[in-house]
């Protein structure tokens, strides 16, 4: 039987902040970086699962550190034991006594956790020969509902209640798998909103995103407010009333001056402000989505685990989420927070960009289709325009949608000459 014999965990970045790539309020100068992960097994055929932690330079050799910490729960393990378990096999990470300590279930031991579970997942649909949408899609409500912890969920959702949701999925599973394939799933772009770009450049991309078929992109906001009004109205300008423009703080502001802030755009029929304030505030949230109705209000890109998304689902505090492939615990935590958000009725817009994020997440988005809520055209995956050459299954974008995968696993493999060239700080990149 095969087993895991290695557990690698490779410090990947890429310097994205000499162009200002990513640059928003908070983080002016963001080099996307990956603490890229490998569970390697001794089958024959070289079956190997792969997933990242995405960080923005400084501190991806802490979280690189905190992966290789897990390698004593991970490396002997029967690769076939954890295939037919992935619940368990989760559980077993997340609940280890002693690095829960670093926790529980938040911060950078919680994102190692998750990207190794990303990694089995990856490994199992690779094992079954589908991509990752696909493998969860074939599932069985009962076998999807085995995978997820409700510890800490019961007083809002009981795997009973998980089980009825799935189980009302399962009539039209067919035909949405049909559609997914011949549709793909609708897109939104952020490529033309970096806070460090030109007004030139920013008006000369959100035209581009509209003649490319994106129905929504987005501004980050925050630094200054008259730039805010000026980057909205030039946006808005360039896309015309049709297209919906989101904007982002990434937690720049207190509730007050998010409130105050926000009152100077709801002349440009924001489709959502994203991260007003700060991601652990549900509270917080609350009342900015009270002081700014009917702005929608979403949050999620750094919302640590289930717990934070029922908490805001319970208050009322969120209008829509992101979720995000390698922020909480894996496929698993993620399962549970569309199951969530189906209950509770909040739509979800995945995020995305970075390093390999897009790839990751589109499985989540298109499984949820499928097998949670069939729904997707009220809500919309994140796509920015970077680093996709780097794997080797990157996304694919038509007419402003995600083309749904065909190949095996969750897209997460990079390409070993990338891999090389910006290992950190030895690889041909960063030695220059």
């Amino acid at each position: 039987m095969a087993k895991i014999v290695a557990l690698d965990a490779l410090d990947v970045r890429f310097p994205t902040s000499r162009q200002l790539d990513g640059s928003d309020a908070m983080n002016p100068d963001p080099d996307y970086s990956a603490a890229y992960v490998v569970l390697r097994t001794d089958a024959a055929d070289g079956l190997a699962g792969h997933g990242l932690v995405f960080t923005i330079g400084r501190g991806n050799d802490v979280q690189t550190a905190a992966i290789h910490a897990l390698s004593h729960l991970v490396i002997g393990r029967d690769v076939d034991d954890i295939i037919s378990d992935l619940g368990a096999f989760a559980r077993s990470l997340t609940a280890d006594s002693q690095l829960r300590w670093l926790g529980p279930e938040k911060g950078v031991i919680h994102m190692a956790i998750g990207g190794v579970i990303n990694a089995a997942w990856d490994l199992a649909a690779r094992r079954a020969g589908k991509p990752l949408w696909r493998f969860i899609a074939d599932m069985s409500p009962e076998q999807i509902v085995a995978q997820i912890d409700f510890r800490y969920l019961t007083d809002a959702l009981t795997p009973d209640e998980a089980l009825d949701i799935l189980k009302r999925a399962e009539s039209d599973k067919a035909a949405r798998i049909a559609e997914l394939i011949e549709k793909g799933y609708p897109a939104y772009t952020t490529s033309p909103g970096w806070l460090g770009y030109s007004d030139d450049k920013l008006v000369r991309l959100a035209k581009e995103a509209v003649a490319d078929g994106f129905r929504t992109i987005k501004l980050k906001v925050g630094a200054n407010v008259e730039d805010d009004v000026r980057r909205c109205r030039l946006a808005r300008d360039a896309v015309g009333n049709e297209v919906g423009i989101a904007i982002d703080a990434n937690q720049r502001w207190d509730v007050g001056p998010a409130i105050d802030w926000l009152r100077h755009l709801v002349e440009f029929d924001i489709a959502w402000i994203e991260e007003p304030t700060s991601p652990d505030d549900v509270l917080g949230h609350a009342a900015i989505r009270r002081g700014v109705a009917p702005m929608p209000v979403s949050t999620g890109e750094h919302t640590h685990n289930r717990v934070m998304f029922k908490q805001l689902f319970q208050a009322q505090a969120v209008d829509l989420v992101q979720i995000d492939a390698a922020r909480v615990g894996g496929v698993n935590e993620n399962l549970a927070i569309l199951l969530l958000a189906a209950k509770f009725g909040v739509r979800v817009f995945p995020h995305a960009g970075g390093v390999g994020l897009c790839e990751l997440v589109q499985h989540l988005a298109m499984a949820d289709f499928v097998a949670i809520t069939g729904k997707m055209e009220d809500r919309a995956i994140e796509f920015v325009d970077h680093l996709h050459e780097h794997f080797l299954d990157p996304v694919r974008i038509r007419a402003g949608r995600y083309l749904a995968p065909s190949a095996p696993g969750m897209s997460a493999e990079m390409k070993e000459a990338s891999i090389q060239e910006h290992l950190f700080p030895s690889g041909a990149v960063w030695a220059q």
